[in-house]
């Protein structure tokens, strides 16, 4: 078997790197949308360029048929997932969001074992659980026993990105269960313009036109978060899969929140100490051990791709 190419090493790289920064463009990009109409708009440009470029390689689009399964899995995924992240950004740092949402294995856990194919839960497994969870209390404590009201709006965050974290799992769980055989680049178009399509009309409900603000630096963090987060940083990771294991392009999972959590102390000076540092290595240990006595260790579908976090 001939090495890998050195381009996919650095693909990899690429994925670890932008991804580990769209948190900090997600809480960025709030300063210009409000978070339904963000994701509105981020989903349904990249999904519409990604649908160009499908079309442009000669690839066929999905059919009707499979237009059902792709937009439930893109309103999980995105609409839940990824919204949940967007809202939550509001009100929680974003390097603390980033290393709550890297505990998603914990809920694919639990989401797959309630289907009569499920996969069993291990002893590794349960005690992975036991001690992730124990390493979010460490980090989110101190401050969700604050009593004013920007208390009480970081932990209604923490519970948005905890229902962004059950939305991935189950649709992960949706996909799994439900292949199609169409492009890679095409589902995931139908599934992109799917997700952006449902925040876009959440937030015209919720009226969120009205808080639209010509932020030069927000209005940057968008174009960045179209073009890298989620189509550059998309194309890196399908090269990377094609060329490397899979247990090593998986080490993007851990690389992103330490790099989310360093950015936003440097850029937007969120807390960073001893207490954050070790609450994310007792979370990174819970997943390992959750990773390592599951099912999880196997490779995840988003459309016809694998992912297994996420999509930034």
């Amino acid at each position: 078997m001939s090495a890998p190419p050195r381009s996919a090493y650095v693909a990899l790289v690429a994925v670890c790197v932008i991804w580990g920064t769209t948190y900090l463009a997600i809480r960025l990009s709030l300063e210009a949308l409000p978070p339904a109409l963000l994701g509105g708009v981020r989903w349904i440009v990249a999904g519409v360029v990604l649908a160009a470029i499908t079309r442009a390689r000669g690839e066929s689009l999905p059919g009707p048929s499979a237009w059902r399964d792709l937009s439930i899995q893109g309103l999980l995924l995105l609409g839940l997932g990824n919204g949940g992240v967007n809202w939550a950004e509001q009100y929680v740092p974003s390097g603390l969001s980033a290393v709550i949402i890297a505990t998603v294995p914990f809920f694919m856990l639990g989401i797959d074992r309630l289907f009569p194919d499920g996969e069993r839960i291990t002893r590794e497994s349960v005690l992975g659980l036991v001690v992730g969870f124990a390493g979010i209390l460490l980090l989110v404590w101190p401050d969700l026993r604050l009593h004013d009201a920007a208390g009480s709006h970081f932990a209604w965050g923490i519970v948005s990105l905890q229902i962004a974290c059950l939305g991935w799992a189950i649709g992960s769980s949706y996909s799994k269960r439900h292949k199609h055989g169409s492009s890679v680049l095409g589902s995931t178009a139908v599934q992109m313009l799917a997700g952006g399509i449902a925040m876009l009309a959440v937030g015209l409900a919720l009226g969120e036109w009205s808080e639209v603000r010509l932020a030069p630096r927000g209005l940057m963090a968008v174009a960045y978060l179209i073009a890298a987060g989620s189509l550059g940083g998309f194309v890196s990771y399908i090269y990377a899969l094609k060329h490397l294991p899979v247990a090593l392009v998986s080490i993007y999972a851990y690389v992103n929140p330490l790099i989310a959590v360093v950015l936003g102390a440097l850029v937007a000076n969120e807390p960073f100490d001893l207490r954050t540092v070790a609450a994310m290595a007792i979370v990174f240990a819970g997943i390992a051990l959750v990773r390592s006595g599951s099912w999880i260790n196997r490779p995840w579908r988003f459309g016809s791709f694998r992912l297994g976090n996420i999509a930034r």
